[in-house]
């Protein structure tokens, strides 16, 4: 048995070897991966770059929100701009310093303490992971900001994550730094695809944070054909797409809200199940197959990533319909959230925030809420799961695994 075991593994990895490479370089239809150029976003680059140039004066910029849908460039764009910025800086000799977090990273950005470490980190400055008071964090955090004059921009990625884990006093903080500065300016992008998540914050932060708002639209399905077509040139060998998958996979992303990133996730995965498949091409039907495949890890992924509030949420929508087949309303899911918060020893959010909650959870498309008319009994939202019958039970396994850990 072990060598039949081991003949049919060398079979496969021989096969592989043997057959038409597909991809060149597929690092280039991955996240990590910066372009040098990037399409159809010349405008919102411009006004970033008009916003932050005055640092190459040791002037402070405005605090800048940039907000956009899932894959509109949104990160890309910022982190363009101001690494640009920052090598120009450097051949010039001026001072400016760049500093990038996502807020969506756990015990980096989940409470105030560890964002306000993390960031005395990046300059230099040795922070427990716990231990401190908080306000002895700000001060390190500061002391190593003001050694010298200079300019710091702050990028705070998936900031209402952030907000949704550690409240907004922390951004009240954040932003008023500059009054207890004597030598640095410290300046703050906050990118998030919601929105309307400023609605919550207090007025004054509010001021503070959105000095400058800029949108990132949608890519429309000529404009993924063109970003496709430019990864394809240097993710693929010539000649192994075939005409029209191109075209399809922008379609299909363009469906989705726009979004680059999952027009290069299904190219990617395409070209994975054409080699598994020892095909020379890739096919418009491996864009069926990686639509198929690439939706079902967004759900997990997408679930698994939320904040654990959010995933207590989802929990208790999938628990409310193990058991019933009638629609859920926002009352029936708050109370089996709030029995599950009482079995983890969690302190319950108010049915007011839970909502909220719902709604992100909408827009994230892992759920479907919408609002149903009950006559003179008044309006109530109806909560249905946007789950494949046959992601349930693993989803459910994983996001209860997750929420015990």
């Amino acid at each position: 048995m072990m060598i039949t075991a081991q003949r049919s593994l060398d079979d496969i990895f021989n096969t592989f070897l043997e057959n038409k490479k597909i991809f060149r370089n597929k690092e280039s239809l991955t996240e990590r991966y910066t372009p040098e150029t990037i399409p159809h976003r010349d405008n919102e680059i411009h006004q970033l770059a008009t916003i932050f140039a005055p640092s190459l004066r040791l002037e402070k910029p405005s605090n800048v929100l940039v907000f956009g849908k899932t894959g509109t460039g949104k990160t890309l764009s910022v982190n363009h701009v101001l690494t640009f910025m920052s090598q120009k800086a450097a051949l010039q000799g001026i001072p400016v310093s760049i500093v990038y977090v996502n807020c969506k990273m756990k015990k980096v950005a989940d409470t105030e303490y560890r964002l306000i470490a993390e960031f005395a980190r990046q300059f230099g400055v040795s922070v427990p992971p716990t231990g401190l008071p908080t306000d002895e964090v700000y001060n390190l955090f500061y002391e190593s900001v003001d050694s010298k004059k200079q300019v710091i921009v702050l990028i705070l990625d998936e900031i209402d994550h952030l907000i949704s884990r550690a409240g907004d006093d922390i951004l009240y903080n954040l932003t008023r730094i500059n009054s207890s500065l004597k030598n640095a300016l410290v300046s703050f992008v906050g990118i998030s695809n919601d929105l309307r998540f400023t609605e919550h914050l207090d007025a004054r932060i509010k001021s503070g944070l959105g000095e400058e708002e800029i949108i990132f639209s949608p890519y429309n399905a000529l404009q993924l054909r063109d970003i496709l077509k430019e990864r394809a040139l240097q993710s693929f060998y010539e000649g192994v797409i075939e005409d029209g998958v191109l075209a399809k996979c922008a379609a299909y992303a363009a469906r989705e809200h726009g979004d680059a990133r999952r027009a290069l996730d299904l190219l990617r995965v395409a070209g994975e199940l054409s080699e598994r498949e020892a095909s020379p091409k890739i096919l418009e039907l491996h864009i069926d197959l990686a639509d198929e495949k690439v939706e079902k890890d967004r759900l997990y992924e997408a679930v698994i990533r939320q904040p654990k509030q959010s995933q207590l949420v989802t929990y208790a929508i999938m628990a409310y319909y193990e058991e019933q087949d009638t629609p859920a309303f926002t009352g029936d899911i708050y109370s089996i959230y709030k029995g599950l918060c009482e079995s983890l020893g969690i302190k319950p959010l108010t049915q007011r925030r839970i909502s909220d909650l719902i709604t992100e959870l909408d827009m994230l498309g892992i759920i479907n809420a919408k609002v149903i008319s009950h006559g003179r009994y008044g309006r109530k939202r109806e909560i249905t799961l946007s789950l494949p019958p046959n992601t349930f039970s693993k989803l459910q396994l994983l996001l209860k695994n997750e929420l015990e850990s």
